[in-house]
């Protein structure tokens, strides 16, 4: 069983910055990319910004890029997400993912991702 767990999620006003963690843990996985998604109320799930393990690419939605920034500890087994410049539609349940099978690709898509956390709330007020 592969546990993926967020967490640094909370309440934050605008124009203010939060730092969320994913760290992996139980059976041992190849991770070769891993994913940060977000759904707000009402609203369906879509990317925020992925990692390819190995070499680092990275890929961002048009809404984060110039404000949020992800990263990865190999060591640790830990996946980042430092966010900045919040916004009040930043707004959501922020979730982490793991893919487990070969790519090369930082992929936007969640069908492409094997392991899911269970989300951490950021709320960013006005």
């Amino acid at each position: 069983q592969v546990q993926l767990v967020e967490s640094g999620g909370g309440l934050v006003q605008a124009g203010g910055s939060l730092r969320l963690s994913c760290a992996a843990s139980g059976r041992t996985i190849r991770t070769y990319a891993m994913g940060w998604f977000r759904q707000a109320p009402g609203k369906e799930r879509e990317f925020v910004a992925a990692i390819t393990w190995s070499l680092g690419y990275t890929n961002y939605a048009d809404s984060v890029k110039g404000r949020f920034t992800i990263s990865r500890d190999g060591a640790k087994n830990t996946l980042y997400l430092q966010m900045n410049s919040l916004k009040p539609a930043d707004t959501a349940v922020y979730y982490c993912a793991a893919r487990e099978t070969r790519t090369i690709v930082a992929s936007t898509q969640a069908h492409d991702y094997d392991y899911w956390g269970q989300g951490t709330q950021v709320t960013v007020s006005s």
